[in-house]
């Protein structure tokens, strides 16, 4: 007959055992569904550069009734005025948002007035982003800025499509370039040493990787703007 010892050993052994297949099974879970290491894969990286003549720039891809862009932008909107560096911004409006694209769509018409204008109508949004809650509500809010910018609201804001078609066109490029969410955030750099951009994963860094690439860029030159192309005088007949 065994020992109580013996007993003990053996239900020890076999609780070990058991503990163990279940440590190795719950690893396998979690390696099977764990989520993705964080950052976006690029697959067209054309965009992802600086405006011209810029050695550093911001480049973002937003969503106007994204809660999370709604908390990016003020620190975006501080580190563009902080640097007095570009931040480039591109419209994503996700589909299963119920103004988000008609958003853009009215910031894409304040642009026209001036670009500054845009993109204070873009901030106000997200500063109000809770209290709109819908189209209507959108409406009356852009109703709102446009009067207290003294600028006359027309009924119909884009009657030719023109300014959705460029809303469309921004959300096919951030496709190419494979945005998986908003807001996706890049710090790019134009002639630099370093990485010619870098996404802002943990946000709380921002300023540390406008600080690197402005490092990485310190040495090479600016690049050139496009120049204007002279205007040609047809000579007068005498």
């Amino acid at each position: 007959m065994p020992s109580i010892l013996s007993s003990f050993r053996a239900r020890h052994l076999l609780t070990l055992s058991a503990l163990a297949l279940a440590s190795a099974a719950a690893s396998i879970s979690l390696a099977q569904f764990a989520p993705p290491a964080p950052g976006t894969q690029v697959h067209d990286p054309a965009a992802l550069k600086p405006p011209a003549g810029a050695r550093v720039a911001i480049i973002e891809f937003e969503d106007m009734e994204c809660p999370d862009c709604g908390r990016a932008n003020p620190l975006l909107l501080e580190a563009s005025t902080k640097y007095h560096i570009p931040w480039v911004r591109h419209d994503f409006p996700l589909p299963f948002h119920a103004w988000s694209f008609q958003a853009a769509v009215n910031a894409r018409w304040f642009d026209t007035k001036s670009k500054p204008l845009g993109d204070e109508y873009r901030n106000a949004v997200f500063a109000s982003q809770n209290s709109i809650t819908s189209l209507e509500i959108l409406n009356d809010f852009t109703q709102k800025f446009a009067q207290s910018h003294n600028v006359a609201l027309p009924f119909a804001i884009d009657p030719q499509g023109k300014l959705a078609g460029l809303v469309k066109a921004d959300y096919a490029l951030g496709q190419r370039i494979g945005i998986e969410h908003t807001p996706t955030i890049w710090v790019s750099t134009a002639n630099s040493k370093g990485a010619p951009f870098v996404e802002v994963v943990d946000r709380s860094r921002l300023f540390q990787l406008i600080d690197q690439a402005l490092a990485d860029t310190a040495s090479a030159p600016a690049p050139k703007a496009s120049a204007p192309k002279p205007t040609v005088k047809k000579a007068s007949t005498p």
